[in-house]
């Protein structure tokens, strides 16, 4: 991988639930790093949800090696996220790692 290819910023972010102080919690996302990144669409279909029509669209994400990140995790990419949906250490040398996500929009 060349690093003129990472030409995007994305946040990998994380998921935890906080005590609010009354009884219950909130739940937030925060950023565990900011990283560059290549972006590319692998597919896309439509799905029905609540009777409304919504698009599902699938993205490789490659990154440099990342120790660490799970697939419970999220991507922030400007104002668009991505569910990280598994995790590829590409050819198991801990070198770059390809990201396999999906985004949901309405």
């Amino acid at each position: 991988m060349r690093p003129g290819e990472l030409r995007h910023s994305i946040e990998l972010q994380s998921f935890a639930s906080t005590p609010d102080g009354m009884g219950g919690s909130v739940d937030v996302w925060s950023t565990e790093a900011t990283v560059r990144a290549a972006i590319w669409p692998t597919s896309a279909s439509e799905q029905k949800k609540a009777a409304a029509p919504t698009m599902v669209a699938t993205h490789q994400i490659r990154i440099w090696y990342y120790a660490g990140i799970k697939a419970s995790w999220r991507v922030k990419f400007g104002s668009r996220f991505f569910s990280i949906e598994s995790i590829v250490n590409h050819e198991e040398r801990n070198v770059q790692m390809d990201l396999l996500c999906k985004e949901v929009l309405s």
